[in-house]
């Protein structure tokens, strides 16, 4: 990739002259698509981001939340007020690292954990816990097994390395991810408010450190790679674009990170991510409204006779650029040395332009903030895709029951969660495998913890008196195929629900945003309607979107994906239990199984049609007010009558049933027809409850069905229409467990 004409001309302008050839380079990977958002800054606006809790929003490392007080955990954030808010602030922020993990499927996965955890780290946090959502072509393809399998792996390797827990997340297979697999990564971190640092420079004079790992040129042109659609021969061709990471050194900047902390010792900080060096220190100090005088043969390398433009845009990894006040220079060396890391003083922080010398002789001189932020935007032509119509098939219940149960996309994801140590830290009180996942925060501990305590062991997740902090994550890639507004409205809303059926509401969102080539219309006219209607949804959902992630140009030789609006949802409750996702049969007082939330009425976008086939149009989704949607299940979820809660969302209702049956437990249940099995609206819960009338209480105006009865002995008994299907808890799990069995 290259300037083009257009671009070349304009920097020339600027500069009065032509460009160096490292300056050449840095404005290629600065003004590209990865780290401008040229084709989709202009859509961004849409996005609400403000609230009570927003601390700070877009267009830092990582946002940053002020946690409500236990109190005020449950309370909707539309109905709080800056009282309803503690002193313990956490970081939330999300990245995708999608062409590296093609390309290299371990280190591009891996690396990108690396890089968000940075990102949280720049902001003076601590990183608790991380979410992946990753979709892969289809299951049936020797390639994306093998790509799914090293994306696994290199998830695993380096989060159980650094020892961050992978708490939540999803996986979905479809066949427009063929040529160019997703790979969606979000961090929390935990900080307060006097260990808060910005990305952004604050005073001439200062100096700028560079921290970590050595420089090498692994990583050239990465900001730029991530630009383009992916060739044929890209798995060989583009490897050098790739990082590599090493998650041991990354473990030891966390600590000395924490170590620069404690001290006061950083003034500002950003990590070293997409275009390197001059990506992070260009940017820090363009935020500031500032220059920069960088020395690069200063910067310590680990290959010989680097260039001054492999410095530069070389993207190696486990590196901070910290701004450090003159006098504690020396104290940052000692507490780098003290963690085996490297040390650079590299510059310092100046009121002129951002410039950059080798060896005597000055290689970059341009305008910081025309860099960082000069790059012209574009205005491209969008098709607004068609909405499909009502084509049913007549299908078998008993083969189509089967068939969705076992499909790669709604099955048993056990095979990827139990490779990642998702306990580490002692915060995770609701484990992967369930709707959403908990961590606990202890306001008091966790103050204990930022203050030099063992920040790692901080919170005892059976004392049950602060915050849980939900977490869920993902997008379905069926839907927003279907129907990219209102599939995108329903990712919003079945993250929600995913919080809402363990009793939580959410604070705030961070998003990923994944299309295709910008260029051709019907592909930006999928990625314009999926980010709208994601930003109609948050907003009445009442939920800032705080911070995310571009990702364009996910387009091969297969074709363009799906557009796909990862969402990452952050929510809170008091205290850190939830009803589980399986049923009781041993309740004394009986019980009964309802359906609480309406339907939509419709196909579209299930994996039902997926299996089957056919089309229909999209479900339409809840009439009621989404915020009071959400709060209202979320109470239906903590009410003391409540023996177990599911949300219903891939497959339908027929597999929420089935994932809630246990060895002892089942259920028998009786459905319309095939649309009422298998529809996938978001916004309902399947609710198991010892009390049916003070859930219909609770409900108000949020329509509740009765669907049967819980049974002893482990066997769902469903009867849909006139047809009627039998299974035992040992056939669904077998049923399920596809991932393992054939990645095994």
């Amino acid at each position: 990739m290259s300037l083009s004409d257009a671009d070349a001309e304009l920097v020339r302008e600027e500069l009065g002259r032509d460009p160096t050839p490292a300056e050449a380079e840095l404005f290629e990977n600065l003004w590209s698509e990865h780290c401008a958002y040229r084709s989709s800054r202009p859509l961004l606006g849409a996005f609400e981001s403000e609230g009570d809790a927003v601390v700070i929003g877009p267009g830092d490392d990582a946002a940053v939340l002020a946690l409500p007080t236990p109190d005020a955990a449950e309370t909707p954030a539309g109905e709080r007020d800056g009282d309803d808010y503690g002193d313990t602030y956490v970081t939330f922020g999300v990245e995708s690292h999608n062409h590296p993990s093609y390309v290299d499927p371990f280190d591009g996965a891996a690396t990108g954990v690396g890089g968000i955890v940075r990102d949280t780290m720049s902001m003076g946090a601590y990183p608790i816990a991380l979410l992946d959502s990753l979709y892969f072509g289809s299951f049936d393809r020797d390639h994306a097994k093998y790509l799914f399998e090293g994306v696994v792996e290199g998830i695993s390797h380096y989060g159980n390395c650094i020892g961050v827990p992978t708490v939540g997340g999803s996986v979905a297979f479809h066949g427009g991810y063929e040529g160019n697999p997703l790979v969606n990564v979000a961090c929390v971190g935990l900080t307060n408010e006097e260990r808060l640092v910005t990305a952004t420079a604050q005073e001439p004079g200062n100096t700028l450190v560079l921290v970590g790992n050595a420089t090498g040129r692994d990583g050239l042109g990465g900001a730029s790679f991530a630009s383009e659609d992916l060739a044929e021969d890209a798995e060989t061709e583009d490897r050098p674009a790739v990082q590599v990471g090493d998650p041991y050194a990354e473990k030891l900047l966390i600590e000395c990170n924490e170590a620069l902390l404690d001290e006061d010792l950083v003034v500002s900080a950003r990590d070293l991510g997409a275009a390197g060096l001059g990506g992070a220190s260009s940017e820090l100090v363009a935020k500031g409204g500032l220059g920069a005088r960088l020395e690069l043969d200063q910067v310590h390398q680990r290959e010989p006779n680097m260039a001054p433009l492999e410095i530069l845009l070389a993207e190696s990894q486990e590196r901070m650029c910290y701004e450090v006040a003159p006098e504690n220079v020396e104290r940052v060396r000692e507490l780098a040395e003290r963690f085996d890391l490297g040390c650079s003083v590299i510059g310092e922080v100046t009121e002129g332009t951002y410039t950059c010398t080798f060896e005597g002789e000055t290689v970059v001189d341009v305008d910081a903030e025309f860099l960082a932020d000069g790059a012209p935007m574009n205005d491209l032509d969008a098709v607004e895709p068609e909405r499909a119509t009502r084509n049913l098939p007549d299908v078998d219940l008993e083969a189509a029951f089967e068939a969705v149960l076992a499909a790669p996309s709604t099955a048993s994801k056990r095979w990827v969660y139990r490779q990642y140590d998702h306990e580490v830290g002692t915060r995770t009180a609701l484990t992967p495998g369930d709707d959403a996942a908990i961590m606990a925060i202890d306001e008091a501990a966790e103050a204990d913890a930022l203050d030099g305590t063992d920040a790692t062991d901080a919170t005892d997740v059976t004392d049950a008196t602060g915050v849980g902090l939900a977490l869920s994550s993902g997008a379905n890639p069926n839907w927003t195929e279907t129907a990219p507004f209102d599939g995108a409205r329903a990712v919003a809303l079945e993250n929600a629900t995913n919080l809402a059926a363990k009793g939580a509401v959410p604070l705030a969102a961070v998003d990923c945003l994944n299309g295709g080539n910008p260029e051709k219309p019907d592909v930006y006219g999928g990625f314009t309607a999926i980010v709208d209607g994601l930003a109609e949804m948050c907003a009445a959902l009442e939920t800032p979107v705080v911070g995310g992630n571009v990702s364009l140009y996910n387009d091969s030789v297969e074709g363009p994906i799906p557009p796909t609006p990862t969402l990452a949802l952050l929510g809170t409750k008091r205290g850190y239990d939830a009803p589980p996702a399986a049923l009781d049969a041993t309740v004394d007082d009986g019980s009964e199984l309802l359906l609480v939330g309406g339907s939509g009425d419709a196909l579209g976008g299930s994996e039902y049609l997926a299996q089957v086939g056919g089309t229909d149009r999209f479900p339409t989704l809840p009439e009621t007010d989404p915020a009071k949607l959400i709060d209202t299940l979320a109470q239906v979820a903590r009410h003391e009558s409540t023996v177990a809660a599911h949300d219903v969302s891939d497959g339908g209702l027929a597999v929420a049933l089935a994932e809630l049956v246990t060895d002892e437990a089942g259920a028998d249940v009786e459905l319309p027809d095939h649309v009422a099995a298998f529809e996938e609206t978001p916004g309902r819960l399947v609710v198991q409850t010892t009390d049916s009338e003070a859930v219909a209480e609770l409900a108000g105006d949020v329509p509740v069905h009765t669907l049967g009865s819980v049974t002893d002995g482990g066997r769902l008994r469903l009867a849909v229409g006139e047809d009627r299907v039998e299974t035992t808890a040992a056939e669904v799990r077998d049923l399920r467990d596809v991932l393992e069995r054939e990645i095994a």
